[in-house]
């Protein structure tokens, strides 16, 4: 365990250091996810009607939301990309947002029995729809509509196919330049990681050498000492000025959404500390101090006029130093200007992750959920208004935080019954591997790691843990235990199946660690005081070797629901085969022992 710890930090750190520098991988990544802040989605759909197709290839439909003055639009693509293998996909609103998810829709079988209830599959914490449907023969989605389930896979915001888009036009060219992205990234990653690392490399040495080098685009110009004083001409103060006013500005304004007010203060403390080393050993650096504490009073005070223009005066004093620094002969301050100028663009790009990555596990279960299950509602039509679902990992916990928010406010969740493979609402008694994410519970940490990149860390590390000498090789058994995937069907959920993961939703999901296990983003609200209410008959699952939810820990949550309700079975035998975390959902022999067990469960509850 201590070496899987030691491998896991190494990981993390360099998670941490791509995200810090928003090197390129990560800038690749968040491109294409600008967030605007998302309302509380807690109202029904009354009715639903076509408006007509705005192409021949795509059907556009608008859903009438109770209580907003506009319309939730909905669209079929004609031309779906190429990653998607499902046979239909739609993307769905969320109301006051300009995310647009992504439903992967899998036709019933015309032979098998008829159901009468949609089946609704929700993936883990940073993963799409792929690890559902891997190939033709390793297909839970496709499995289940061979049994008659009409069947749908969402995709949350920021994962898979998932985008912003207002027009079927914009929102079927970006479905395609995501589909591109996510099949080049399994041939491209490895490499990616090694340029990146050598990159570093460079910039090391450079950082050592006695002169510095600066890249252009067609050559390598050298730049001696000597000539480094003639850099001082192209400094533009302004432009500084005001690109260190308004950084602070948004630590004090904008980011209000994101950052608490420690947060915040952590910061401004984080920014003014790396300007700090930049005067450190100068005549400088105390005059800078006393700039330095002004500044960290005025974020504290409630935004207003007379604060906007004084930390305008003291963005302007600052700049001031600093350029009095370059003209200093003093060796330590040579590039002084430039070397602030970095130091202020990449904390800005820090900034901007947050800013992209802003949600957390509330917006998934307050708004794209709830999205996601009236439109299948308004399409399938199913009589009674139910849904099936399946939760795999976070997709089950977020199963069990619906049924208990909807059973202590007394509502109907609308789910005739629901299946979790791999999930707890309380990991406190288990010994999981995701413990190891703890230190991020403090917000100091994961304000350093705005976003985790899960799925560039997991390619990085795929040919160590698949090639000799398999340092990395202990990943493997995190997925999936030995023998239970077919090398290439496991190489493609790794390259394909992972995302980036924003800090605020590792936060709130950290809470099922501590003591009273999950909570809401307030911690006002905790999820398993109230499974005792719910009404809805639950099939829990688990894997003998899951390391990362392990039967005990989904123990700790199939006991606090009434026993009538719940049906829990580990899956692996002591002498093997043996299940790991996404066995249960892609393993070879789950076609064989559990899915048989997931379709008698629910084609019970489906015509009762």
């Amino acid at each position: 365990m201590a070496t899987i710890q030691s491998d896991f930090r190494w990981a993390f750190l360099h998670a941490a250091a791509a995200a810090s520098s928003s090197s390129s991988s990560i800038r690749s990544l968040s491109s294409n996810f600008m967030l605007s802040r998302a309302a509380a989605f807690r109202r029904t759909l009354s009715s639903y009607s076509t408006t007509g197709s705005s192409s021949s290839s795509s059907s556009f439909y608008r859903l009438k939301v109770r209580g907003f003055s506009s319309d939730v639009v909905a669209m079929k693509i004609g031309d779906k990309p190429t990653i998607c293998t499902a046979d239909e996909l739609h993307y769905v609103s969320v109301p006051n947002s300009d995310w647009r998810l992504a439903l992967w829709r899998y036709h019933p079988c015309p032979k098998a029995a008829q159901r009468n209830h949609p089946l609704l599959l929700l993936s883990g914490v940073g993963t799409n729809a792929i690890g559902y449907d891997l190939s033709p023969k390793s297909s839970f989605a496709r499995y289940m509509s061979e049994q008659g389930f009409e069947t749908w896979i969402l995709e949350v915001r920021g994962a898979g196919l998932s985008l912003h888009g207002s027009n079927s036009k914009e929102i079927e060219q970006s479905a395609q330049a995501l589909s591109e992205q996510m099949e080049a990234a399994s041939e491209s990653a490895t490499n990616e990681a090694l340029l990146s690392e050598q990159k570093s490399k460079n910039v090391l040495n450079a950082l050592g050498s006695e002169s510095s080098i600066v890249r252009g685009d067609k050559s390598d110009i050298l730049i001696s000492k000597a000539d480094k004083k003639m850099l001082a001409t192209a400094w533009d103060e302004s432009r500084l000025v005001s690109k260190l006013t308004d950084t602070f500005m948004r630590l004090s304004e904008r980011l209000s959404g994101f950052l608490s007010e420690g947060q915040s203060k952590i910061m401004s403390a984080k920014l003014l500390d790396q300007i700090s080393k930049l005067l450190v050993d100068s005549q400088l650096s105390e005059r800078f101090n006393e700039i330095r504490e002004k500044f960290l009073s005025l974020l504290e005070t409630r935004q207003n006029s007379g604060v906007a223009g004084q930390i305008k005066d003291l963005s302007q004093r600052v700049v001031s130093i600093i350029e009095e620094g370059q003209r200093s002969v003093s060796p330590p301050l040579f590039d002084l200007q430039e070397r602030f100028a970095s130091t202020l663009e990449d904390f800005q790009k820090q900034l901007d992750l947050m800013v992209k990555y802003d949600w957390d596990f509330d917006h998934y279960l307050e708004e794209d959920v709830p999205a996601a299950m009236e439109y299948i509602r308004a399409v399938s039509k199913p009589k009674d208004g139910k849904l099936l679902a399946i939760g795999h990992s976070m997709g089950g916990i977020l199963l069990y935080a619906m049924l208990s928010r909807y059973g202590f406010e007394r509502r109907d969740p609308k789910l005739a019954a629901v299946v979790t493979l791999a999930s707890s609402l309380d990991y406190t008694s288990s010994k999981s591997t995701l413990k190891l994410l703890l230190p991020l519970a403090d917000p100091a940490q994961a304000l350093n790691v705005p976003v985790v990149p899960l799925g560039a860390m997991l390619s990085a590390a795929y040919p160590l843990s698949s090639r000799p000498p398999y340092v990395l090789s202990w990943l493997n058994h995190l997925i999936s235990a030995e023998d239970m995937m077919h090398p290439e069907l496991l190489k493609k959920l790794v390259l394909n199946n992972f995302c980036t993961i924003p800090a605020k939703l590792i936060l709130q999901l950290t809470t099922a660690f501590k003591e009273g296990g999950l909570c809401d983003r307030k911690g006002t609200f905790f999820f398993k005081d109230h499974l005792h209410e719910i009404n809805v008959p639950i099939l829990a699952l688990a894997g003998d070797r899951d390391l990362i939810c392990p039967p005990e820990a989904v123990e700790e949550t199939v006991k606090l629901i009434p026993e009538h309700l719940v049906t829990y079975k580990v899956f692996g035998d002591p002498a093997g085969p043996h299940y790991a975390h996404y066995d249960l959902v892609g393993g070879r022999l789950a076609v064989e022992q559990l899915y048989p067990c997931i379709v008698q469960f629910l084609s019970h509850h489906d015509s009762a």
